[in-house]
């Protein structure tokens, strides 16, 4: 059964939805299901959702979905391999750093990373 008041489902609207999903599964290694050739439904692993065929992109003022990462410089690698374009290269936020990117389709997303403690910055102790 699903959780009451959280995210159950996410819809993104996206010009061309095999592509969206080539671009995620080769990213994430998402599972998806063609329901035509105009949806496709994908799981993360954790979450639901579905790319869904539209005339235009997600507008980059609409909602925005981020994405966690262990290793940003990696993934914003990763992301212009496979043909995305970054929005906003890396910058700095109370709590971590974040990059956005443009996905082939044109719809923007976010990756995000923890602040690093003073700890791990310097290495671990001696002890």
């Amino acid at each position: 059964m699903p959780a009451v008041n959280q995210i159950d489902y996410i819809e993104i609207p996206v010009t061309d939805p095999a592509r969206a999903r080539d671009f995620f599964a080769a990213l994430y290694g998402w599972s998806s299901q063609e329901w035509g050739d105009d949806y496709i439904s994908f799981n993360d692993g954790r979450l639901d959702g579905g790319f869904r065929r539209s005339e235009t992109s997600a507008p980059a003022t609409g909602v925005l979905v981020v994405f966690f990462s262990e290793d940003l410089e990696r993934d914003r690698d990763r992301v212009i391999e496979l043909g995305a374009t970054i929005s906003q290269d890396i910058f700095s936020f109370p709590g971590g750093r974040r990059f956005h990117f443009v996905e082939p389709t044109g719809t923007e997303f976010a990756i995000w990373s923890a602040a690093q403690s003073s700890a791990d910055e310097q290495g671990e102790s001696d002890g």
